[in-house]
């Protein structure tokens, strides 16, 4: 007959693995913590790429009956509209300084929101491979400031000629 305390045992270690060091399961990692992001910033943004660049017409409108040098040229004046809103109210520079095509390293604890494997992800870090895109990140963000009163989901008035 089997004792209660062999019994117990027996359970811990084909039952519970309790035992086992080496079939002892590591606690998972806590997860990471979600901040809500507020609207009004992203807003304000699209509304000044929508005021300098026409950018929400542009997005907005099928394009699928317009030749490609009429949306070559309207890519154009979106293009320089929107250039000049990040000119103006952000800083940003390329997250990586080598030219693409570089080969370049991602140590073990490299950042993965600024630098993202593609391809064929076998294994741990270090990954070596060719920078295909450089990345970007804002440095400095110089929004203006908007009177509480001002609903900022308007991105653009509708326009009313009289």
């Amino acid at each position: 007959m089997v004792s209660a305390d062999d019994a117990q045992r027996l359970t811990d270690f084909y039952i519970n693995a309790a035992s086992s060091p080496s079939s002892a399961k590591t606690p998972p990692a806590p997860a990471a913590v979600l901040q809500e992001s507020g609207p009004d910033s992203a807003l304000v943004l699209l509304s000044l790429l929508q005021k300098e660049g026409r950018f929400l017409d542009f997005l907005q409108e099928e394009v699928s009956g317009y030749s490609d040098q009429e949306v070559g040229a309207a890519a154009r004046v979106v293009h320089d509209g929107c250039q000049r809103v990040l000119e103006d109210h952000l800083s940003i520079a390329p997250v990586r300084d080598e030219p693409e095509g570089t080969q370049v390293t991602l140590n073990k604890g490299f950042d993965p929101a600024a630098e993202r494997p593609t391809g064929q992800v076998i294994g741990e870090p270090p990954f070596t491979g060719a920078l295909v895109h450089r990345g970007w990140r804002a440095l400095e963000v110089h929004l203006p400031r908007v009177a509480s009163s001002r609903d900022v989901r308007i991105l653009a008035p509708a326009e009313v000629e009289l």
